[in-house]
């Protein structure tokens, strides 16, 4: 009877003790199942803090008119915002570009221009006209809108522009730092980010490519009409230079301290992560507002970054500041 006690016994024990290995492989699997899926930033790899909002505050449009070029060098001079790119085909391209040659620590990069959105104020292309015939309106400038380039422009035409633009800025003694795309316009099409990607790879320099890892951040870019497609995605997944987590630009206002407000909103918004945030500052002229609409929006945007309160705010929310240059330091570093 005793033996048949112990029996029942030790098998009672040998179930309990396979029910309880069982459950701890089980847990063991889901949590790392878990830190598999658990996402790691940009900043994370490239060995910021782990849970920092980490931005780059870039000013877009340098070069399109001496407005743009006295706001940002007057911001890249006092060390208020952390980068720049120029709008190559445009009036005010070759002083910036100039300008960034003697001031070398700066970090200014190449906004690759196929648009000219404005109604009297334009530009065309750097390549030579008759290689690149789709991106040519019948005045002879870019098209206004990115849906027109995309519906006449080629990805070959498109990359014969782009790479002109690039081979402009070197030709003058400057390498940028970086490429971004002035109005989204290489984002148009899954051929288009194929060059835009391709083209910074074989130059070495890096493109303002976004992590699309997370739901969240293509479902945003998604509702703001850019096609992320399954190829797009693909492509960036496959991208061998570094990307930003986010990307997004300093939001309009009725007035500057609404527009301040706004901006703070936006920051406080922010996940932890690598966020280019754009704008296009410019000073206040009467010629300013015969080129665009936005003056008002651009002149403001020449303050805000020079506005103590804004400083504080940024102290006060622990900001970790960056920029292209040191972004590519940092994943050379780690290779």
């Amino acid at each position: 009877m005793k033996k048949i006690f112990l029996n029942s016994l030790l098998k009672k024990l040998a179930i309990l003790a396979f029910l309880a290995l069982t459950i701890s492989v089980q847990a063991n699997s889901n949590s790392n199942s878990e830190s598999k899926n658990k996402e790691t930033t940009w900043a994370e790899k490239l060995g910021f803090p782990a849970g920092k909002k980490v931005i780059i505050l870039h000013a877009d449009d340098a070069g399109m008119c001496e407005e743009a070029n006295i706001a940002t060098q007057r911001y890249l001079e006092k060390n208020q915002i952390q980068s720049a790119a120029i709008m190559v085909p445009c009036p005010n391209a070759e002083e910036m570009i100039l300008w960034a040659k003697k001031n070398p620590k700066n970090d200014i990069g190449v906004h690759l221009t196929l648009t000219s959105e404005w109604k009297n104020y334009r530009w065309g292309p750097v390549a030579d006209p008759a290689k690149v015939p789709g991106l040519v309106d019948p005045d002879g400038k870019f098209w206004h809108e990115v849906p027109d380039v995309v519906m006449h422009a080629s990805a070959k035409e498109v990359e014969i522009e782009i790479r002109a633009q690039i081979d402009k800025v070197l030709s003058m003694g400057y390498t940028p730092t970086h490429l971004d795309t002035h109005m989204g316009t290489l984002y148009g099409s899954a051929a288009y980010v194929q060059v835009f990607l391709k083209v910074a790879e074989e130059y070495g320099i890096p493109a303002n490519a976004i992590d699309l890892s997370s739901p969240e951040v293509v479902a945003k870019y998604k509702a703001e009409g850019y096609p992320i497609t399954d190829d797009v995605m693909s492509l960036l997944n496959n991208y061998t230079l570094p990307k930003v987590d986010n990307f997004t630009s300093v939001p309009n206002g009725k007035t500057y301290n609404e527009k301040r407000d706004n901006f703070f909103e936006l920051i406080k918004s922010l996940k932890p992560g690598i966020t280019e945030i754009i704008f296009h500052p410019s000073t206040y002229s009467e010629n300013l507002k015969t080129i665009t609409n936005s003056w008002q929006q651009r002149n403001w945007e020449a303050e805000l970054f020079s506005d103590a309160k804004v400083i504080q705010f940024f102290n006060d929310e622990g900001i970790v500041f960056t920029n292209w240059k040191e972004i590519m330091q940092r994943f050379k570093n780690n290779k």
